[in-house]
């Protein structure tokens, strides 16, 4: 079986964050990144359904140059070779933009399943997974909880709202967005560490995926990131109760502009 696991890079959950100076994003100088959670858990996923069907883990980033290091760690834990998407064109990259991307780096590679995070703790949004199977035209399924192979066919368990699980088949090749809490990822070994030195990251840029500027402009664009101000700002409504209600509705739509 021949397995791909998107991992991707974000900031540590106890960084301190300060917007950056022109309010577009936050300020990375002094920031620690680890490895996004679910894509741990994702990759943990990926390595226990190659221990017990065999074939390979194909582990693939894109970012700047230390986002390198999340597919190191992925390496020492057991995965066999990876796949860097490096050049500056990938900055700032929406949804679309970043699934267009490991789409053309993924697509010759005739992967059996494809793993990723449900989401990264950074943006969150949990678009990736959906657009990127769209752009691979392959059958996928968000929230996983589990995983069964039965041939060539997996069966997964979702999870749904209110407590409640739902069980799919769907056949390979497939993509699935892994949920925390899967399973329990594994620590690097020191055999691990050594053997990473030998594995293969293989470095491509926009042009070798046959990329252009119009594949990567952005579709989203964040304008602004800030801290909403604290104000306090209280009201008494008085009148009788059709005043009241009269007034209230009044401020809602213009000055709250909730409704």
């Amino acid at each position: 079986m021949k397995i791909s696991v998107i991992v991707r890079q974000v900031p540590h959950q106890e960084s301190v964050l300060k917007i950056s100076k022109d309010e577009t994003w936050i300020d990375e100088e002094n920031l620690v990144f680890i490895t996004n959670e679910s894509d741990s858990y994702a990759l943990e996923e990926g390595l226990l359904l190659k221990e017990s069907q065999g074939g390979e883990v194909v582990v693939c980033t894109l970012g700047p140059e230390r986002a390198g290091q999340v597919l190191k760690d992925a390496l020492a834990k057991g995965a066999d070779r990876a796949i860097f998407l490096r050049d500056d064109s990938f900055d700032r990259l929406d949804s679309q933009g970043m699934a267009r991307a490991f789409a053309a780096a993924l697509k010759d590679e005739q992967f059996d399943l494809i793993l990723l995070g449900l989401q990264t703790d950074d943006i969150g949004n949990a678009q990736l997974g959906p657009i990127l199977a769209e752009e691979l035209d392959l059958p996928h399924a968000t929230l996983v909880v589990g995983t069964e192979m039965l041939g060539r066919r997996v069966k997964v368990k979702q999870e749904q709202e209110g407590g409640w699980f739902q069980h799919i088949e769907m056949d390979l090749p497939a993509l699935l967005t892994i949920q925390s809490g899967i399973n329990k990822p594994r620590y690097a070994s020191l055999r691990g560490i050594m053997a990473m030195k030998k594995k293969e990251i293989r470095d491509l840029t926009a042009a070798d995926l046959g990329l252009n500027t119009s594949d990567l402009t952005p579709d989203q664009v964040l304008v602004r990131l800030y801290v909403p101000p604290k104000i306090k700002d209280t009201a008494f409504l008085e009148g009788a109760p059709d005043e009241i209600v009269a007034q209230l509705v009044e401020k809602l739509t213009n000055e709250a502009k909730v409704l």
